[in-house]
């Protein structure tokens, strides 16, 4: 008797291991295809772009993203048959958004800096080999440009996202530019990587990036990192505005930027007699 207990006791425990680890693999796979939507700069994705992208089957995406749109992480739109994040992938985002100092610190400069310079200011942090606007204050008028917090965009086209790019290491500069051809987002878009890095030591040494239609079309900023007391950018943030207006407006801008940034900058850490 003692042996047959034993004997059915062990045979019973193999199939909840299995489970688990069925579970879990599950899980992973979720995960992959929620954050490939948050790292592809496409708004919306196809359930063969993802198998390919992830190396799945269709049939492991259709089943993920059924479960992901009963919990309202993943949208479908019927008529074209595409899926985008959903309402409850933007409450978990603003839940962790809350949760990041800098957002908190930085807010009351986005509103000085947008009433000093007549245009809208944002905040943009960096996930990865992208970088993603996190807030913004926009002026009382009528033209105005204004940003989408949330979406990604690659470390090389605009100017916060060449501040990021400035101010890393050489190494993760070199990584960066090492992955492949830089896509171009406009006619304005900088894609050869010689020119790049030149414009990024110049960056560097002037303390802020300039773009005028290089990652849309109309659109210019000028913008500026928040470094810690290690001198990393921890947030980026830009003053911008339609092109043909902001052309005449560029120095004011800077200045006014350069002036909420070194406070930022303090406020994070950082002593500016320290930069070399």
């Amino acid at each position: 008797m003692p042996t047959k207990n034993a004997g059915t006791a062990t045979s019973g425990k193999a199939p909840a291991r299995e489970n688990s680890g069925q579970a879990i693999a599950t899980v992973e796979r979720a995960a992959d295809v929620l954050m490939h939507f948050a790292e592809t700069p496409s708004n919306t994705l196809g359930v063969t772009e993802i198998a390919e992208a992830l190396g799945m089957s269709k049939a492991a995406v259709h089943r993920i993203l059924a479960s992901l749109r009963v919990r309202g992480l993943i949208e479908l739109d019927q008529s074209t048959r595409r899926y985008s994040l959903g309402v409850g992938a933007m409450r978990l985002g603003l839940a962790y958004l809350d949760r990041i100092d800098v957002r908190r610190i930085a807010a009351p400069e986005l509103v000085t800096l947008s009433q000093r310079t007549d245009e809208t200011a944002t905040l943009s942090i960096r996930t990865g080999n992208y970088r993603i606007y996190v807030d913004q204050v926009t002026p009382a008028r009528e033209v105005i440009m204004s940003v989408n917090l949330g979406v990604a965009h690659p470390l090389h086209a605009g100017a916060s996202s060449k501040a990021f790019l400035a101010f890393l290491t050489e190494e993760e500069m070199e990584n960066y530019l090492s992955l492949g051809a830089l896509e171009p987002l406009t006619g304005n878009t900088i894609v050869d990587k010689a020119r790049l890095r030149r414009e990024l030591a110049s960056i560097r040494e002037g303390g802020y990036a300039q773009s005028f239609s290089e990652r849309m079309s109309g659109a210019a900023s000028v913008a500026a990192p928040i470094l810690d007391h290690h001198g990393r950018p921890v947030a980026v943030v830009s003053v911008c505005g339609p092109v043909e207006r902001f052309r005449a407006e560029v120095g004011e801008c800077v200045a006014r930027l350069l002036e909420s940034t070194a406070r930022l900058s303090a406020q994070m850490g950082w002593n500016a007699s320290e930069r070399g």
